[in-house]
Formats: C-alpha cells, sequence, structure tokens
C-alpha cells in the first residue's frame, strides 16, 4: 500500500465503481427512513452480503463474483457508510437490522442467506435475532454481536504485546474506544482517513500487500469527511444498547456459520456457541480480519459449501 494522497481529492462514485463488477447494478431504497445503497448481480438464492468499518460494499469485490456465479449476491452499505444515508441517529443494531429485513421486502425476497464481516457481522446477527424468518442461512465473518465480553477488553495493552501486528493472544484494538468519542474523530481525522486506513490495514491483516492502493484509496475516500467519520463511529457508540439488547435474544436455530481470521477464530469459537444452535466453525489461521483480501478463495470455497448443504 503507497500513499499517493491524504486529501480527499479523488472520487470513486458507484457508476464508476460497478465496472469492477461486471454483470452487476446500482440500486437505492428508502427503507425505515433512511435511503441505503445497495448492489445486485447473479442469479440463484438470495445471498445478502452486509461489509463492516472502514469498509464499503466494495470490500466484497474479491468473492462476489465467484459466488454470483450460484447466486443472487446483494451486497449493502449499512446506514452510516458509503452512499447510503448518514442521519443522526438509529444505529444500534437492532434498527439497522430494520433497514435491512425492509430492504428485503422491497426487492420481494421471502427469505435469504446472509453473510456480514466486522459490523456487518454484527447487523447480520441482529437481524437474524430479530426476524429469523427471513434468514435461511447466516454466516459471519470476524464480526459477531456485540457482548459483555466487550466490557472486559483491555484499556492498555499488556506488555510486550503491542506491535506491529495484533496480538493473537492479547489483542489489542485501542480504536473501539476511540470511536466512542464524539465530536473529537471528526476533527482529527477528516481529510486525514489515509493514515488511518494505511496503519489499520498493517496492523490486523498478516500481509497488508494484499489490499490494494486502489482499495485504501476508496476507502479513505469513503471515510474522509465528518459525517462519515461521525455516522460510522455510531456503530461503535451503540454498543452499550446492542449488549442490553441482546439479553432478550433466544438463541438462533438456523444453521450459522462462523468463519474467524488468526485474531477472532478462538473468541469466535467460545462465543458463538451460547447463541446459536446449529453452528459450524472455519478457521482461517492463515489470514488477518480482512479475510476476502487475505484468503478469497477459502472464504469462496467454504461460503459456498455451507449454502449447498
Amino acid at each position: 500500500m503507497q500513499q499517493n494522497s491524504i486529501a480527499n481529492d479523488i472520487s470513486y462514485p458507484d457508476e464508476k465503481l460497478i465496472e469492477d463488477f461486471p454483470g452487476f447494478t446500482n440500486g437505492y431504497a428508502k427503507v425505515n427512513g433512511v435511503k441505503l445503497h445497495y448492489v445486485d448481480g447473479g442469479s440463484g438464492e438470495p445471498l445478502l452480503c452486509l461489509p463492516g468499518w472502514p469498509q464499503t460494499w466494495y470490500s466484497y469485490r474479491p468473492i462476489a463474483l465467484e459466488l454470483a456465479k450460484t447466486h443472487r449476491v446483494i451486497i449493502v452499505d449499512i446506514r452510516g457508510m458509503g452512499t447510503s444515508e448518514k442521519p443522526e441517529s438509529g444505529f444500534d443494531k437492532k434498527n439497522m437490522a430494520q433497514d435491512i429485513v425492509e430492504l428485503i421486502k422491497i426487492l420481494n425476497l421471502e427469505q435469504v442467506n446472509i453473510i456480514g464481516h466486522d459490523i456487518g457481522g454484527m447487523v447480520a446477527m441482529s437481524l437474524a435475532f430479530n426476524f429469523p424468518q427471513y434468514i435461511k442461512k447466516l454466516i459471519v465473518a470476524d464480526g459477531i454481536h456485540p457482548n459483555e465480553g466487550m466490557m472486559h477488553m483491555a484499556l492498555l495493552p499488556t506488555a510486550g504485546t503491542f506491535g506491529e501486528k495484533m496480538d493473537a493472544n492479547l489483542p489489542y484494538a485501542w480504536w473501539m474506544g476511540f470511536n466512542q468519542v464524539k465530536g473529537l474523530p471528526e476533527l482529527i481525522l477528516e481529510g486525514r482517513f489515509r493514515y488511518l486506513i494505511d496503519w489499520l490495514f498493517r496492523y490486523v491483516m498478516i500481509d497488508e500487500s494484499l489490499m490494494s492502493e486502489k482499495e485504501c484509496a476508496i476507502y479513505a475516500a469513503a471515510y474522509n469527511d465528518k459525517e462519515s467519520i461521525r455516522a460510522s463511529n455510531a456503530w461503535y457508540q451503540s454498543f452499550i444498547t446492542d449488549i442490553e439488547d441482546a439479553k432478550s435474544y433466544q438463541p438462533l436455530l438456523m444453521p450459522v456459520l462462523g468463519i474467524g481470521s488468526y485474531v477472532s477464530y478462538n473468541y469466535m469459537k467460545m462465543a458463538l456457541p451460547y447463541v446459536c444452535k446449529n453452528l459450524e466453525m472455519a478457521g482461517m489461521t492463515e489470514s488477518g480480519h480482512y479475510l476476502f483480501e487475505e484468503c478469497p478463495e477459502a472464504v469462496i470455497a467454504t461460503v459456498n459449501e455451507f449454502l449447498k448443504k
């Protein structure tokens, strides 16, 4: 990854980026009081895809075209992401799940398979908890629903564990706290988000060179303004509400696949059995957090195998 420009002087409109997804089209829908952007391509059973921070719908590029050979792939910019609207409120995962279930209805889909990465995994799980009748199978990739375990995350890193790469046994995710702060991140990061992008990908990926310069520039541009920073941080600022909501949820009964990286696999393997009665786990410990970029072939094979059962 080479940083050419910090300023947000390059535009990456959906109309241009969709050219990298042959056979896909852009769509926009008003749901639950917010306009969402999505892309749609392929044919077969629907597979709804939800991205995470700090990425957009474009993050599914390494796997979407192959998955679209057997499924109708619909990738959504969740509330606050990309060219979807960025309202002042409504970022708790239960309300964001309402966004998605209304999109499912607008698209005239009765049931969907769904995959979520990072924050998208949290929304996908909330959708499954709150609207299970719409979910055939659930896949979560390095991003499970907020739970009380988050309250025990370290404020300071354990001595000797905060290096160039995230420590698998004692991970230190300082941005979980930083993104709780209201108002300040926008002032610090506006026009400079590329600094965070480069540092984060280097820290949480095993091979950061697999995140291309183009991808880094796309995501930096998508988060480089105050409103985008504010809205994406609101996903994190809603965790307390999400944790409280989760206390009333019943365990999921539909088939669930958890895909974990070298950092998250052991944690997911411990946490998911408590809330998923029909669970499979796939450990991709040769990859960092951004699994689609680091091991797309393994993700594609694992997802296809799970969905065809």
